[in-house]
């Protein structure tokens, strides 16, 4: 299943974030796969804090050990991380879809 992954730090932090990000994605563990990532040059929603920084990522994720794995050091470095579901629709049966999970 893929994921929006949305990683929230203080400036301050930047550097243990950096080493704690390096160190889970230079040996990423079975069933997590990086696909995307993106740095946020303002912030993408209301209510972010100054002086702290968004990353946005897209993550292919096959079980919630793989998720912890990556997810758990990363917050002991002091980030918030925030994950939501990807539900991928093609585009030509978006209203089919729509239909089936309405009921």
């Amino acid at each position: 299943m893929k994921f929006l992954t949305l990683t929230m730090f203080d400036v301050a932090k930047t550097a243990d974030i950096a080493t704690a990000s390096d160190k889970v994605m230079a040996s990423q563990p079975p069933g997590f796969k990086l696909l995307n990532q993106y740095v946020c040059l303002a912030p993408p929603f209301p209510g972010v804090p100054p002086n702290t920084l968004v990353g946005v990522n897209i993550s292919e994720v096959d079980s919630a050990e793989a998720m912890s794995a990556v997810t758990y050091p990363i917050m002991l470095a002091g980030a918030t991380i925030y994950r939501a579901p990807i539900l991928e629709l093609p585009v030509a049966a978006t209203i089919e879809v729509e239909k089936k999970y309405r009921g």
